[in-house]
């Protein structure tokens, strides 16, 4: 079978890369960068992909240049492009303006991977070094208005550089560009997910071997098809699914888990209540990255107690889990990866359960495109496979929590120089004295959100609004998030007050959820929002003593790109009507900001 070797430099999309050249029916293969020039001779081309990391710096992942005179077709993505031109005799150099987001390409040569483009595309960069100077015999072939070598080429050598992200579905036509790549290295399109399901079968049945599966489960679509494949694989008599209530879970989630899979069929499954573990364990915490770890540590403290009450024997019994690759890629799971945030099931205990071969993820390879297809194929109910996205820390990632008011350095100077930035569109904001998790530049960022100010008469336009918010989280290095305050209009004074997870607090975001997921289900607006964080955080407004929401509707496929929903400004006034009415909100804001640089999930 033909196959494409994608090299692997730690970048945030690396595993995209591979799986956008498999969505094309061409085998895909991830590679650690160093791999030998001698090891390529059975590949019909190679792709580099991103990295966090410079070029230039001491230490920085590096390929072996004598890849690039081997006569396969070469693609080079972000990082990629610029250690191509880098070891080929260019130059490399920190870029004046960071881009992170939209940006439009000028196509300047219609050929090669460019070929049946238009003269104008919309790519999707995360970048703050560029190609400063190209090597002999490459040529630009397309230039954004801050990037003038976004696109190069050496078409005699097939040598392809681009600093925008082809793989990422914010880039309009990267597919285009990719498959154009294909073409170039003449491959046979010859793989689909269905010989996935079968081969993965194969995998799960001499994994378990003799032995038995038991499954933490969410009632999400990544763990419900994951617990259904090892199900066909093996038997449901094999396998037991546990669903733990973490107190952390939605309104009525687990009555609605547990309807849905009794009307899907879906057996062997416990429900078990530990909300009073969970919270007791996070108690006083406000650390992102902690919390993380202590729900990912307690979870398996619940799944030891159910299966020690269950008299299930350890050595009998192997753990399965609903893993996708953006778990694994976002925790640092790669060679070069930078960890962006600990998934509740890539914590300590977890990773050493998996170097002892006591955990299976049947998963752990695809995106949510590809998991929701599986599902299908496999008659997972529709109402399962595509339901939101629900994080399995649950509410304890949107519920954020603070020792008080927390502004960065130089704020005051740093809030006057976007205001100035700003007053050509008539606008004005602040800098929130609270911080949340990014990614930028392949990169855990762990900074502040600027807040726009509109007055009720200001002109609203979300293609507007965006650019502003591209523009400042590209411009100013110390905000990853940019927010528009909805209300109340215009803020007299605000703090960041302590908060940590208590009953009080997510009871609260829990009633604000439920409306807001209500809501967005009866304006048919449910299946155009891939995914609805409604976050609480402590700031408190106007000398008042509630705390204030953040309504985070994105689009996306896989998650490791996302961009904010542009909802009908009457029904954006409806809802935030609908929050404000609720007892303990102050204030309702509506992220702007698209991944990157923001995660699609504030912790």
């Amino acid at each position: 079978m033909d196959k494409i070797a994608v090299l692997d430099f730690g970048g945030q999309y690396a595993h995209l890369i591979a799986n956008r050249i498999r969505r094309l029916n061409v085998y895909s293969e991830i590679l650690d960068c160093d791999t030998s020039a001698e090891n390529f001779a059975d590949y019909k081309g190679i792709i580099l992909s991103g990295g966090p990391q410079s070029v230039y710096a001491e230490n920085s992942p590096q390929c072996d240049a004598k890849i690039f005179n081997l006569g396969i077709p070469v693609l080079g993505i972000c990082y990629g492009h610029q250690i191509m031109n880098y070891k080929r005799g260019g130059e490399v150099s920190s870029g004046k303006i960071k881009e992170y987001g939209q940006a439009k390409l000028n196509i300047l040569k219609k050929e090669g991977i460019f070929e049946g483009l238009n003269d104008e595309e919309i790519v999707w960069m995360s970048h703050g070094d560029e190609v400063a100077s190209l090597p002999a015999g490459t040529e630009i072939i397309g230039s954004t208005d801050t990037c003038k070598y976004a696109a190069v080429a050496d078409f005699e050598k097939k040598l392809y550089g681009i600093q925008f992200h082809t793989e990422v579905t914010h880039t309009k036509n990267g597919m285009k560009i990719l498959d154009n790549f294909l073409n170039i290295c003449a491959v046979k399109r010859e793989w689909d997910l269905a010989l996935f399901i079968e081969q993965e079968m194969e995998n799960i049945k001499k994994k378990v071997g003799d032995k038995k599966v038991f499954m933490l489960i969410s009632g999400g679509v990544d763990s419900t098809v994951a617990y259904a494949l090892i199900q066909k694989a093996i038997g449901a008599e094999y396998t037991r699914g546990l669903f733990v209530n973490t107190g952390l879970i939605r309104m009525h989630e687990q009555e609605e888990v547990e309807k849905a899979y009794k009307d899907a069929g879906i057996q062997n499954v416990q429900f078990y209540d530990a909300s009073a573990e969970f919270l007791s364990a996070l108690k006083d915490k406000y650390e992102p990255e902690e919390k993380r770890k202590i729900i990912g540590n307690t979870f398996l403290e619940v799944k030891r107690k159910v299966a020690n009450d269950l008299n299930l024997n350890p050595n009998e019994w192997l753990l399965g889990q609903g893993t996708i690759y953006p778990d694994t890629i976002e925790t640092g799971g790669t060679k070069h990866a930078d960890k962006i945030k600990t998934h509740h099931n890539r914590v300590e205990q977890i990773e050493q359960l998996i170097r002892e071969g006591k955990v299976i993820e049947p998963l752990q390879q695809l995106y949510k495109d590809e998991v929701r297809e599986v599902g299908s194929k496999l008659g997972v109910p529709a109402e399962i496979v595509w339901r939101h996205p629900f994080p399995g820390p649950g509410l304890g990632v949107r519920i954020l929590c603070s020792k008080g008011d927390d502004y960065p350095e130089n704020s005051a100077t740093t809030e006057r120089e976007i205001n100035k930035y700003l007053e050509p569109y008539g606008m004005n904001g602040k800098i929130l004295p609270i911080k949340s998790v990014g990614v930028q530049g392949d990169a855990r960022t762990y900074r502040h959100p600027f807040v726009i100010e509109l007055h009720k008469d200001s002109n609203h336009d979300w293609k507007t609004l965006g650019e502003i918010a591209t523009g400042i989280t590209n411009r100013f290095a110390n905000i990853n998030r940019v927010l528009l305050m909805l209300a109340p209009h215009g803020i007299v004074k605000m703090n960041a007050k302590p908060g940590y997870l208590t009953q009080d607090r997510v009871t609260l975001l829990q009633k604000v959820d439920y409306r807001v997921t209500e809501f967005i289900k009866y304006h048919k607006m449910y299946s155009e929002i891939w995914q609805f964080p409604t976050v609480l955080i402590p700031l408190s407004l106007n000398n008042r003593n509630g705390e204030s929401i953040v309504l985070r509707p994105i689009c996306s496929d896989e998650a490791m790109t996302a961009s904010f929903y542009p909802m009908k400004w009457d029904w954006v006034n409806e809802l935030t009507t609908s929050i404000e009415a609720i007892d303990g909100v102050d204030g309702v804001f509506y992220d702007l900001t698209n991944k990157p640089p923001g995660t699609i999930e504030w912790e």
